[in-house]
């Protein structure tokens, strides 16, 4: 046999079969009009984005974002953050995991919403982050003398039960140490029977120095990925929750 007959027999036996790999994810497009009444129009990849937080940021542009400082933490779609910038907030920072199709993602929409940008438009930037690492790469992007942003978003995260103390990590790391900072925490529990696991969150920021309300229970008209099991009311349910500095001294 030759070498090149023998080449040609290892390389079938290493060649993995047809379909051994899950497809890729194709990205898909959905289009949401904001309640100031601009259309904007998401890519997304392997989720949708939340819409409850964006209502909530409407609802209460003057305190939450008019003026501040914004960090949006595994943002997928970056809907709540180019929402903001629309909104008149002062600096907006994009974040997800430091994948390059996540970062590609976001960059995609926050440029595709270039148009609806008000002519004072606030800065809007997108960046890779790691959940509990160093947040100094973050806090770059504030003005100089600033240590911390004035909203946090984090919408849809905790179904990641084992990223909660990273999560709250950052949120120690970045959120301003001032009376009026928030950090937004809504969410949805997909899977109900870790209801409690997602809740187990909250206990985490209370121990790590917050202080935990809920501010919204809305129920939507139909569940987010219909095949999923478990009770369907608790899974058309998104929680939201306003995280706030108990220690500071006013």
């Amino acid at each position: 046999m030759s070498s090149d007959d023998e080449a040609l027999i290892d390389s079938a036996i290493f060649q993995e079969p047809s379909g051994y790999y899950p497809p890729p994810k194709l990205a898909t497009f959905e289009s949401r009009i904001l309640q100031s009444g601009e259309t904007l129009r998401l890519r997304l990849v392997g989720h949708n984005p939340l819409w409850v937080v964006t209502d909530y940021l409407y609802d209460h542009k003057e305190s939450l974002v008019r003026g501040r400082d914004i960090l949006e933490l595994g943002a997928g779609a970056g809907l709540p953050s180019i929402a903001a910038a629309i909104w008149g907030a002062k600096n907006v920072l994009v974040t997800d995991y430091p994948d390059e199709d996540l970062v590609e993602n976001m960059m995609i929409n926050v440029d595709a919403a270039t148009d609806v940008f008000p002519s004072s438009s606030s800065i809007i930037a997108v960046q890779g982050h790691v959940w509990g690492a160093d947040a100094e790469p973050l806090l770059a992007n504030l003005p100089s003398g600033r240590r911390g942003f004035d909203t946090l978003v984090l919408a849809d995260l905790l179904f990641n039960h084992s990223q909660h103390t990273a999560l709250v990590s950052t949120i120690q790391a970045t959120l301003s140490r001032s009376p009026d900072a928030k950090a937004l925490v809504f969410f949805t529990p997909y899977t109900p029977w870790k209801f409690d696991k997602d809740m187990a969150f909250f206990d985490l920021a209370r121990l790590g120095g917050f202080e935990v309300n809920q501010v919204v229970k809305r129920i939507m008209d139909k569940v987010m990925f219909k095949d999923d099991r478990g009770d369907e009311l608790l899974r058309r349910t998104v929680f939201g929750y306003e995280l706030s500095w108990n220690d500071l001294d006013v």
